[in-house]
């Protein structure tokens, strides 16, 4: 089982990381943000729209006061923001609005159970909260290494990805 610091560490972790990936996104032209590179989610700025959208997902069922539910389904989530400044805007208040989450979170909230109806599994769905809480982490961490190795062949710089490195 996670704990409520491990949230707190683990959202701080995830700004750490999202700026580094931005930054170095945002030294690259348009087209080779959204060059089709083979990944799962196609470019660079597909899987960076769909790490969002996801984040968004999973926020509108820990804490539907702070999030909305995403618009489109998974299968669309690269288009969802489509617009390369507005996605910047959206990341930086998602990744606050997360902090802000985990820096409230009451250690017990963890030991609940979690439900919610999955549009991929077409079906309701009910896990343990601290479970969905470590694969939400796990899902943004899966997903920023595509984009760092995307953007490491694009000839961009995103920094050590290494958790100790933290500051």
């Amino acid at each position: 089982m996670i704990s409520a610091d491990f949230v707190r560490t683990f959202a701080r972790y995830n700004r750490w990381q999202n700026r580094s990936l931005y930054g170095a996104a945002d030294a690259l032209p348009a087209e080779e943000r959204t060059r089709d590179r083979g990944a799962f989610f196609s470019s660079i700025h597909g899987t960076l729209s769909h790490i969002l959208w996801g984040d968004l997902q999973w926020m509108s069922r820990f804490a539907p006061d702070l999030a909305e539910k995403p618009p489109a389904l998974v299968r669309q989530s690269p288009g969802n923001f489509p617009d390369w400044d507005d996605l910047k805007a959206r990341r930086i208040a998602a990744d606050e609005m997360i902090i802000g989450w985990a820096d409230a979170m009451q250690p017990d909230w963890l030991d609940g159970e979690l439900f919610w109806y999955s549009g991929a599994m077409k079906a309701n769905v009910s896990k343990p909260k601290w479970f969905t809480v470590a694969h939400f982490f796990n899902h943004q961490t899966h997903h920023r290494g595509q984009v760092h190795a995307m953007l490491t062949a694009a000839g961009a710089k995103p920094d050590d990805t290494d958790l100790f490195l933290m500051s």
